[in-house]
């Protein structure tokens, strides 16, 4: 009963944080036309998200040290929101490139600090739960896109979607998350610009690393490939990332109960095998169900492996809770913010089912990795 209010305000922020990306991966078919934007551009403007998401990461961490999760995840969600009206209403593509910098950092910056408070809660609870607070992510990225397809629908604009989606979430997120918690703190310490993983955690951070470039690819480039390669109309290429969603938000709400069952090292190879066929699927899909049938099987193998990530950052013995999930938030995060891009300059260059391909490899990298995300001894 004690851990009841402190949960129901991280699951809020959970929700918030996906339901943002959601809004914004919805739109983005919609803001590439209205800019004319090349895959080529459009990775080179999503490089600017990425940039503002790595620079958080290691003030992100020394914030939440210093001053604790709960009140800097309350905080940075206001900036986030904000960062999402920007993007809707930047008239031009410099402004356009500065908002999504600034979108980037409140992304990462709010990632870091929420899943530190996560932790802090999963700690007290006694038992995993990290990944039941990651299905909310999900289930708030996956609402957001079927909000995104009901806009498009109706005809609603992208300044006034992001405007009330962003002070709609915004407002009821803040109300339910206004419970109190008591953050633990620490010294702050003095970081490089970067905050890189040490020992084990670099390799956390890779499995990481190859999960969110699989989730970012979905996220930017999944209503694309639809849309244009597909040959779907605007509104079902929001299904897509629907699917995706859908499926990592079930596999979420059971993968705290399989991790007890049978360990996160089995849990982690099955997982990397998932995302393996999934994109062999969808890459090679010329209809929109099997298509959507590769995005889910992506979902069902990319659902864990963040909560195992951030669930083993914060048990490290060596590095402190912020600083640790900072640290395998670099790679992590580096891959879904820097993985788009990338994926954008390869379809440039042949094509964008090739580029998809990058994925696969990916996931077998993944299943090599899996015995470092065990737990270590105490």
């Amino acid at each position: 009963m004690q851990l009841r209010t402190p949960r129901l305000a991280v699951i809020a922020m959970f929700i918030l944080n996906g339901a943002l990306l959601g809004f914004w991966a919805s739109r983005i078919p919609a803001i590439a036309d209205s800019h004319n934007l090349t895959p080529n551009l459009l990775g080179l403007l999503l490089l600017c998200l990425a940039a503002g998401a790595i620079v958080s990461f290691p003030l992100a961490g020394r914030m939440v040290d210093s001053y604790g999760a709960a009140p800097v995840t309350r905080a940075i969600a206001v900036a986030y929101c904000a960062a999402l009206i920007a993007l809707g209403i930047a008239p031009s593509l410099p402004l356009l490139a500065a908002a999504l910098f600034l979108f980037g950092m409140a992304h990462g910056a709010m990632d870091v600090a929420m899943n530190t408070w996560a932790a802090e809660v999963e700690k007290a609870a006694g038992k995993p739960i990290m990944a039941s607070f990651h299905a909310m992510f999900s289930l708030g990225a996956g609402a957001a896109a079927a909000l995104g397809y009901v806009a498009i629908k109706t005809g609603t604009g992208v300044p006034a979607h992001f405007i009330t989606a962003s002070l709609t979430f915004g407002i009821a997120t803040l109300a339910l998350a206004a419970s109190p918690w008591q953050s633990p703190r620490s010294a702050a310490q003095k970081s490089s610009l970067f905050a890189f993983p040490k020992g084990a955690l670099v390799l956390v951070g890779l499995i990481a690393f190859a999960s969110a470039m699989g989730e970012g690819a979905v996220a930017d480039w999944g209503a694309v490939f639809l849309n244009r390669t597909i040959g779907t109309s605007e509104a079902q290429a929001t299904l897509g990332y629907s699917a995706f969603s859908i499926a990592i938000f079930g596999m979420r709400l059971a993968a705290d109960y399989l991790i007890r069952r049978i360990g996160p090292v089995r849990i982690a190879r099955i997982s990397g095998a998932l995302a393996f066929v999934g994109v062999l699927m969808a890459a090679s899909a010329q209809s929109l169900t099997l298509a959507l049938l590769g995005f889910g099987l992506m979902g069902l193998g990319y659902a864990v492996l963040f909560p195992l990530a951030f669930s083993r950052a914060a048990a490290d013995p060596n590095t402190s809770p912020g600083r640790a999930i900072a640290s395998v938030a670099t790679l992590g995060y580096g891959g879904l913010l820097l993985g788009p891009p990338v994926i954008g300059f390869v379809a440039q260059l042949t094509s964008l089912r090739l580029a998809l391909l990058i994925l696969a490899g990916l996931a077998l990298m993944i299943i090599a990795f899996a015995p470092h995300l065990r737990k270590p001894q105490t």
